[in-house]
């Protein structure tokens, strides 16, 4: 395709803003970027699918959020509380199965949008305690009080579901809004000595019952690069104001204002060499020192053997992070390319914590093994393709690491088996994992806010096991892939990054997360 060189030298460069590998910049907080916080609360009634049919539930949703923001500026929700009524009509199932308490863990849905950008999060892994439920007879025709205090209401129950919940950044400057929508619960019933009913469990799915529009909370975006955005007294879009412009394409906020300079003039001096019949494409590879920095993180998993029919759990794993060893910018495909690199480390080896497994070898026979995964070779390599000329910039990033599998402290149905000092794979093995998320806002896997990884690999054959006998054979029936298929699923969860550029913010020092299977 032939693009004009001249039109092509005033697209502005794209660069990730909010997607994790400028993250050292992007969580530097700015003068302006500093606002007032608002302790945010909306009740909504909800129409809740359980077996026995449809029940009312008001639930009632607080988070401190701040007034304003800038575009590309990280929010991030704090003292985040799910409040669910129940009625009592709604608590003869488990009422049923002879429960005392009930707890819950909630997933809510909320709508962040500005202007006509708008992108569903999900507020995963809110947990409530177990509250009491009220006995037979108990609260039936006349008041109990509010309740407050003891999770009970009159003749109800009140789950107070709680957590962490993802960040949100918002590309354009206006009015924007973050709104609930479906919730999710999954509740867990108890008997009076405190074990699970049968069946433990009951997913339950929530939606709003009308259609009114009830925000949590409504902030005002301000243009970081450019004029202030409207003040709350001004109309929101649609409301007689302008549509705001589009997301400035411009580096990340916080970036020292000489790079800025320097990147655009580069990228416009790039842009003109070109050829004017066929340009072609125009990447630009920014230089590391304006842009690289070090970071450090925890992951945390699970590893499927499915020879043993099992999984090991990995980690916490701590990782030292280099980002932005190499920055390539296509302004003309709208792309962003990006290389960090990844040093795993624990009591100063290049490895993974050890971590014991147990699994039933053949089907049947227990066999008990310490494993340690060992970094070899150079630092695992982390690649994320931004596209960037969408309003949610998608986001795709792969790790590779090799990796050699060691052996030790072996029992097999309890009896101790000697394998020696060196029993481990004949040769390293690549692990890869990959991750899919958006920028605006943030949602899935960013390297900054972590997620979840997965992959597949193929452990090689085993070498060195054993003392006197050659076990060798024994351990690469048992655990190695057949053939060359890469048949052992991985899943990692991510921490958000503590960035070496801001020791002081909110993921700092790094926190270990809790892995999913």
């Amino acid at each position: 395709m032939t693009v004009d060189a001249r039109a092509a030298a005033r697209r502005p460069l794209h660069l990730a803003v909010g997607g994790a590998l400028v993250v050292a910049t992007a969580l530097i907080p700015s003068a302006e970027s500093v606002a007032a916080d608002q302790t945010s609360e909306v009740t909504i009634p909800y129409t809740c699918q359980f077996p026995s049919g449809a029940e009312k539930a008001d639930v009632t949703i607080k988070a401190v959020l701040p007034v304003s923001a800038g575009t590309g500026e990280v929010i991030r929700p704090a003292d985040v509380s799910v409040e669910v009524s129940l009625e009592r009509s709604a608590l003869l199932r488990f009422t049923a199965l002879e429960a005392t308490t009930l707890s819950a863990v909630a997933e809510l849905t909320v709508r962040n949008s500005v202007g006509e950008h708008a992108a569903d999060a999900s507020w995963q892994q809110l947990e409530a305690p177990a509250v009491d439920l009220p006995a037979e007879g108990e609260g039936e025709g006349e008041e109990q009080g509010d309740g407050e205090g003891d999770g009970q209401g009159a003749g109800g129950v009140v789950l107070t579901a709680t957590g962490d919940v993802p960040t949100v950044a918002f590309g354009s400057p206006g009015r924007a809004t973050i709104t609930p929508a479906g919730l999710g619960l999954t509740l867990a019933s108890f008997t009076q000595d405190g074990t699970p009913t049968s069946p433990p469990e009951l997913a339950v799915t929530c939606e709003p019952a009308d259609d009114e529009e009830r925000p949590l909370a409504r902030i005002t975006v301000r243009d970081s690069t450019g004029p202030a955005a409207p003040s709350p007294s001004d109309p929101a879009p649609g409301e007689g104001a302008s549509e705001p412009p589009a997301k400035p394409d411009r580096p990340a906020p916080g970036l020292d204002p000489d790079a800025h300079r320097k990147i655009d003039d580069l990228t416009e001096a790039r842009l003109e060499a070109l050829d004017d019949e066929d340009p072609g494409s125009c990447p630009i590879e920014i230089p590391p020192e304006w842009v690289m920095t070090t970071a450090e993180t925890y992951a945390a998993g699970y590893a499927n053997a499915v020879k043993l029919d099992g999984a090991a759990a990995l980690g916490p794993a701590f990782m030292k992070v280099v980002l932005n060893k190499r920055y390539i910018n296509d302004s003309c495909a709208s792309t962003v390319d990006v290389t960090s690199e990844v040093e795993f480390e624990y009591e100063g080896k290049r490895q993974l914590p050890p971590t014991k497994a147990t699994f039933l070898s053949y089907g049947f026979m227990p066999t008990t093994a310490t494993m340690v995964l060992e970094q070899v070779g150079p630092p695992a390599v982390v690649q994320t393709h931004t596209v960037t000329n969408t309003p949610t910039y998608p986001e795709e990033s792969t790790v590779t690491a090799q990796l050699s599998m060691r052996l030790y402290d072996v029992k097999v149905n309890g009896v101790p088996l000697d394998v020696g000092p060196d029993c481990r794979t004949e040769r390293p093995f690549e692990q890869v994992l990959k991750g899919y998320g958006q920028s605006y806002p943030p949602a899935g896997y960013l390297v900054a806010y972590g997620g979840n990884l997965t992959g597949y690999a193929h452990i090689p054959p085993f070498q060195g096991c054993g003392v006197g006998e050659d076990l060798d054979p024994l351990f690469t029936s048992a655990i190695s892939s057949v053939g060359k298929k890469a048949d052992n699923y991985t899943k990692m969860t991510q921490a958000p990054l503590c960035v070496a550029t801001n020791p002081e913010g909110p993921d700092c020092p790094p926190k270990v997360p809790k892995p999913e299977r």
